[in-house]
């Protein structure tokens, strides 16, 4: 009954939403609100170098009062990454999103980027499990009687 990212994926679909490293931050949060994220993988090339997220944005560019159509993306982004590969449990994101305190997982499968898992899509998938433990135990007292 535990879902693995890789069905995560199927289910919400993989699209992954990326900036280049140079862009600036003011590109970055037009794209984030163009797609409605609250995080964009920063790559270069095909590699994955960083996640930018609107906690990026508040914590570095707001409170420090730098200016976003000056800084670039690089100057910002969180570069030590947390990621998670195509199998693992919805139970391990949750783990690795309390523990390093991050929403937003990278999904790389043989060091490709083909996926993000947010922390909505976990708390989504964790209850969907849960209605579905519930629905067979009450089935199952039903039937019981």
């Amino acid at each position: 009954m535990t879902s693995t990212v890789r069905q995560l994926l199927q289910a919400k679909g993989s699209a992954v939403y990326t900036i280049a490293p140079e862009a600036t931050v003011f590109e970055a949060l037009e794209r984030m609100a163009a797609h409605d994220v609250g995080a964009l993988m920063v790559v270069q090339g095909e590699r994955l170098v960083g996640v930018f997220s609107e906690r990026d944005y508040a914590r570095k560019i707001i409170l420090m009062g730098r200016i976003s159509k000056d800084t670039r993306v690089e100057e910002v982004m969180t570069a030590e990454l947390v990621t998670v590969g195509p199998e693992a449990t919805v139970a391990d994101c949750m783990n690795l999103m309390t523990a390093h305190r991050v929403r937003h997982l990278p999904v790389l499968e043989d060091g490709r980027l083909v996926g993000v898992v947010s922390i909505g899509d976990v708390v989504k998938a964790i209850i969907t499990q849960q209605e579905l433990v519930i629905a067979e135990l009450e089935n199952y007292i039903i039937g019981a009687r």
